[in-house]
């Protein structure tokens, strides 16, 4: 096999975006798991909480980065619906925890800003 010396953009986004994803697994399961000595159904919400965050982000990153090369204005257009969709799906997960199965909301809440302080965490590191 050929090992390719040229920087490519696209696969360190792909990798960024798999480095993110496992970063934020670790920090919800970590944080169920102080939720757990209040009951599984607190535990169970944190980690609905980091997945609607963590399931954002993965549609968002094979949004924004699954295209290929694309003129500037194509990969805008991409990172803004990427941006949109991530949210929606946050927002709808948020709904469903909330209204349809009754989790508790501040283990909810407290995985979802897990999962988004954990983002930007993996993000900033090389």
């Amino acid at each position: 096999m050929i090992e390719s010396r040229v920087y490519d953009p696209l696969k360190a986004g792909q990798r960024l975006a798999r480095k993110t994803l496992a970063w934020q697994a670790a920090a919800t399961v970590l944080l169920a798991l102080a939720f757990l000595v209040q009951g599984v159904s607190h535990a169970l919400s944190a980690l609905v909480g980091g997945l609607a965050i963590g399931l954002g982000g993965l549609v968002a990153a094979r949004l924004m980065v699954g295209g290929g090369i694309q003129p500037a204005g194509a990969v805008l257009l991409r990172w803004f619906i990427g941006a949109t969709v991530k949210w929606v799906v946050v927002c709808a997960v948020l709904l469903l925890g909330l209204v349809v199965w009754r989790l508790p909301p501040l283990p909810l809440l407290l995985g979802m800003v897990t999962g988004l302080a954990t983002q930007m965490y993996a993000m900033t590191r090389r």
